[in-house]
């Protein structure tokens, strides 16, 4: 018998990335702001993106990006993930 792991939405991949860079974390909350809590800080900001680009396969243009479209887990899968 075999066993199949869930499948994993582009939004787990996200947070999974977060919190892999935070180990004192085991959660982030949809509306919780990932810029304010310095969960993603200007140094990973534009890997942020980058995996935001990779899981959504939409490119982002960063000279056009609104903060808001990628402050929140829930602002980003409205943004970049609903079909």
């Amino acid at each position: 018998m075999t066993t199949t792991q869930p499948q994993t939405t582009g939004i787990d991949t996200i947070r999974q990335w977060i919190l892999a860079k935070h180990e004192d974390r085991t959660d982030i909350a949809p509306d919780e702001d990932l810029i304010e809590k310095r969960l993603v800080d200007s140094l990973s900001f534009v890997e942020f993106v980058f995996l935001i680009e990779e899981t959504s396969g939409q490119e982002i243009d960063m000279d056009n990006l609104d903060l808001g479209e990628v402050r929140t887990l829930a602002a980003i899968e409205k943004r970049f993930l609903s079909a």
